[in-house]
């Protein structure tokens, strides 16, 4: 007899839920295919479901005909990407989460006011390329505290970050470049995603509660999803990220008493059920879940896909 702790929240948030929906509207109103630039979230079964439905992903907007839709993805993308795609005549309809626009808003703030802007975040991540992009010229993407200590400059400092890094991973990064550069513009709280945030804190609650081993529903390109399994292990379990479809190995649960089950802000809820019942039929029967916040973030879908019109 096991017992289950069920993260809440978990899976999809509102920028994730806006992004899908705009897909699949403009599918409904246009018809196949719809091209989006870039996985629009970091899920594997999300896409295959899109695909299905005529959306087809491309990693640039040269490769999509003249003319056609061109989705952006929930990621966010550099101003020179939307620039190639008016120039080539495509029909964008931006779904970059408005979470991300805020930093990039910020981004060019304190670029254009002289200061250095400091992007906490993980160099190769689509959504620190989008950011970046804003003002290369006077952005550094500093993605540790060694990196953070080592970074030379005359003007005054700005720090903004990637989204799905959560107060914790930002903190000693932040701290290093005040402690090496002095007085510097730290990031407000509400610059990190909620639902990153609510995610990780419902993980260290599960461990708390008794947790030894910590399931995280997601795909490997899932940056949210990943850091779930980070944090799960930093606070004291053993954590694995499992695709949601695949069948459990059975040696995964020997041993442990009770499970904690959760899934990144890309990962639809049907795999978490999913998962759950199968953990049922390993006698993990004692479902309980562990509320850390309610969420009732939704933001507004873009008027081109909200109307009905062309974009």
């Amino acid at each position: 007899m096991g017992r289950v702790l069920l993260a809440a929240p978990r899976s999809f948030c509102a920028g994730v839920d806006r992004a899908i929906e705009i897909v699949e509207r403009l599918l409904e109103q246009h018809g196949a295919p719809v091209y989006v630039r870039h996985a629009i979230v970091h899920n594997d079964h999300v896409l295959r479901r899109l695909e299905k439905l005529g959306a087809v992903f491309v990693e640039s907007e040269d490769e999509i005909p003249e003319g056609a839709i061109c989705v952006l993805s929930a990621h966010g993308v550099a101003p020179a990407v939307k620039e190639n795609s008016q120039r080539r005549g495509l029909r964008v309809v931006d779904a970059t989460c408005p979470l991300v626009n805020k930093v990039h808003a910020e981004a060019r703030r304190y670029a254009d006011s002289g200061h250095l802007v400091a992007l906490v975040g993980h160099e190769n991540h689509v959504e620190v390329i989008g950011t970046l992009g804003e003002r290369p010229d006077s952005t550094v993407v500093i993605e540790s505290p060694e990196q953070a200590r080592e970074l030379v400059t005359d003007k005054p400092v700005a720090v903004v970050t990637q989204t799905t890094l959560s107060l914790d991973d930002v903190a000693p990064i932040v701290d290093a470049l005040e402690d090496h550069l002095g007085t510097l513009r730290r990031p407000h709280a509400d610059d990190i995603c909620y639902a990153t945030q609510n995610r990780q804190d419902a993980v260290k609650a599960m461990v708390s509660q008794g947790a030894t081993l910590v399931l995280v529903i997601g795909s490997e390109t899932s940056s949210n999803a990943q850091r779930l399994v980070e944090v799960a292990r930093v606070h004291g379990a053993e954590a694995q990220l499992i695709d949601g479809e695949s069948e459990l190995p059975g040696s995964l649960v020997n041993g442990h008493s009770t499970i904690g089950l959760t899934a990144g802000a890309s990962t639809p809820e049907e795999l978490v059920r999913l998962v759950a019942s199968r953990l049922t039929e390993r006698g993990y029967d004692d479902l309980e879940e562990v509320t850390v916040a309610r969420e009732d973030v939704h933001f507004r879908l873009p008027r081109e896909v909200a109307s009905g019109a062309g974009a």
